[in-house]
C-alpha cells in the first residue's frame, strides 16, 4: 500500500484538530480572560532507505540521507498568556489583573483554582464570589449595609467601603498567585485553571510585589482570541485539508492504474 495515503490520512486528522482549536477560541471571543489557544504538530517517524554518509563507491559517500516521511500528529495545545484587551464596565466589583498573575478561587471541593477573569459579585452573605458562587481564598466579605457604589479596590488589592451609618470600614487585600509556567496550567472550565505538575507550585503574593501586576478596579480583562488570526487560521487549515485529500484521491489514482495494469 502506497505510503502517501497514510501520510495523507493523517495530515487530514491534524487539520481535523487544528479547526476544533480554532473553533474553541472563536467560541471564547467575549470570554473575560480567556486565553487563545494555539496547535502544535510534529511529523511522525521516517522510513530510511539509505543512510547519509553511506559509501556510494570507491572512496565515495552519499552526502544525504534517503528518508521518506510518514505524516505528521498533533503535539501539543499551547495556551498563550499574553494581555487581553481592557473593558470599562463603572462595577466596582469588576477588577483586571493587568500584569502577571492570577485570581484564586476556593472551589468546593477544598481546592484552589486560578482564574484571570475578575467579573466578581457580591451574594446574600455579603462575600465577594465568581459567577458560579465560589469565595476567593482571600475570604473578601464585606457587611449587608455596605454602600455598594462605597467600595474601593486599590492597585495593590487593599479594599475600603463605607457602610450605611457613614463607618469606614477595609477587607484584604487580595493576594495573587503566578506560575513559571502558565501554559502547564489545566484548565478546567468555568474560566478556571488547575496547578499540575507542569506549571510548577504557584507563588502568592500580594498585587504590585515579587513580579506580580496590578489590579484595576472597574474593568475586565477581554478575550486575549483575536479573529482576525482565527479566520486565517481557518483558511489555512480548509486549504491543507483539501491539499490531502487530494493527495489521497491521486494516490487512489494511481494504485487503480497499477492493477489495470493486467487485464
Amino acid at each position: 500500500m502506497m505510503r502517501s495515503l497514510w501520510s495523507a490520512a493523517s495530515g487530514m486528522k491534524g487539520q481535523q484538530k487544528q479547526m476544533d482549536v480554532v473553533s474553541h477560541n472563536l467560541a471564547n471571543v467575549n470570554t473575560y480572560g480567556a486565553k487563545a489557544q494555539r496547535a502544535e504538530f510534529q511529523d511522525l517517524l521516517y522510513q530510511t532507505l539509505r543512510e547519509g554518509g553511506a559509501e556510494s563507491g570507491d572512496g565515495t559517500m552519499y552526502p544525504t540521507p534517503m528518508q521518506i516521511g510518514l505524516g505528521s500528529r498533533l503535539s501539543a495545545t499551547n495556551r498563550i498568556f499574553v494581555q487581553g484587551n481592557a473593558q470599562t464596565t463603572d462595577n466596582p466589583t469588576d477588577l483586571m489583573i493587568q500584569g502577571e498573575g492570577f485570581f484564586q478561587i476556593q472551589l468546593p471541593n477544598g481546592e484552589t483554582g486560578y482564574t484571570r477573569d475578575g467579573s466578581f459579585k457580591i451574594d446574600a452573605n455579603g462575600n465577594l464570589v465568581t459567577s458560579d458562587g465560589y469565595m476567593l481564598t482571600d475570604n473578601i466579605t464585606f457587611p449587608a449595609d455596605t454602600k455598594h457604589d462605597s467600595i474601593t479596590i486599590s492597585a495593590n488589592g487593599a479594599i475600603t467601603y463605607t457602610t450605611g451609618t457613614n463607618q469606614q470600614g477595609t477587607a484584604g487585600p487580595i493576594q495573587l498567585a503566578r506560575f513559571l509556567n502558565p501554559s502547564g496550567l489545566t484548565s478546567i472550565g468555568r474560566n478556571l485553571f488547575m496547578q499540575s505538575e507542569a506549571s510548577g507550585e504557584p507563588q502568592v503574593a500580594e498585587p504590585e510585589t515579587d513580579g506580580m501586576g496590578s489590579i484595576i478596579q472597574n474593568c475586565l480583562e477581554m478575550s486575549s482570541v483575536q479573529i482576525v488570526d482565527e479566520m486565517v487560521n481557518m483558511i489555512v487549515a480548509q486549504r491543507a485539508y483539501e491539499s490531502n485529500s487530494k493527495a489521497i484521491t491521486t494516490s487512489d489514482s494511481m494504485l487503480e492504474i497499477a492493477n489495470g495494469l493486467k487485464r
